[in-house]
């Protein structure tokens, strides 16, 4: 009988996953580039931080909703394998919209099954739903091809009240909730880039935000990442297998909250 050894079996079980990919849903804060000239994105510098690639498909200007009627939900849906992660981050433009709709706010409140009517620029009346709505769907459709979602709140705009990052929207409270539904992991984006900003301080997070208080220059989006690490590592996610020495020299670098 031949011997039984683990660490084969542990290797052949990594080369079975190294073909997994990390593919990122959101908006500007996390695109390339997406606040215009002088800014960039963190999901273009979370892949130094991981074992797998990562596939940044966010696009700004894009909510919960905007992303699912685009289309852009079911194509992602329909690339992913199993194994597959898929992080989800919205709620920067997910807010009300005043008497005419802008393609992009959501139905207030909580609850998923919650809807409201709006008028379009043309005059036309439509339904539109939640933001729990809009990302339990899309968790849902990727559960069911096998993928691991994980949803994560929103990052900070630049507004500060005293020493701190002012109190998060609630958009924050909402990602939490539609993970807690769908049973997958929740990442406090917001809590962690605000944890760093406050340790930072406000004179040097200031010099984050060329172009205004929502998009972060390459190096507040290389912050905004590393945080992000820090809530995946510390929230035991299956993801945070795959982050590598870097990753963990940042996890190490900084505290859980």
């Amino acid at each position: 009988m031949r011997p039984f050894h683990l660490a084969g079996i542990c290797t052949a079980l990594a080369a079975l996953v190294s073909g997994q990919t990390v593919y990122l849903a959101g908006d500007s804060t996390m695109a390339r580039n997406g606040g215009g000239s002088g800014s960039d994105g963190w999901g273009q510098y979370l892949g130094q931080y991981l074992s797998i690639p990562v596939v940044n498909s966010a696009i700004a200007g894009r909510s919960s909703r905007s992303y699912t009627d685009q289309g852009r939900f079911d194509t992602l849906i329909n690339t992913v394998k199993a194994g597959d992660f898929v992080v989800l981050e919205f709620g920067h433009n997910d807010g009300l919209s005043g008497a005419t709709d802008n393609g992009r706010q959501v139905a207030f409140g909580p609850d998923y099954g919650t809807t409201a009517t709006v008028t379009t620029s043309s005059g036309t009346s439509i339904v539109i739903h939640t933001f729990s709505y809009y990302i339990q769907n899309a968790v849902n459709a990727l559960k069911a091809k096998g993928a691991i979602p994980i949803v994560s709140s929103q990052t900070p705009s630049n507004y500060w009240t005293g020493n701190a990052i002012s109190a998060p929207p609630r958009f924050v409270e909402y990602a939490r909730l539609s993970a807690s539904r769908t049973g997958v992991t929740y990442v406090d984006h917001f809590a962690y880039v605000a944890d760093s900003y406050g340790a930072l301080g406000q004179s040097t997070v200031v010099t984050y935000f060329p172009v205004d208080n929502t998009h972060t220059s390459p190096a507040g989006a290389n912050v905004v990442a590393q945080a992000f690490v820090r809530g995946l590592t510390c929230g035991g996610s299956a993801l945070a297998s795959k982050v590598n020495a870097a990753g963990r020299a940042v996890y190490r670098a900084g505290k859980c909250v």
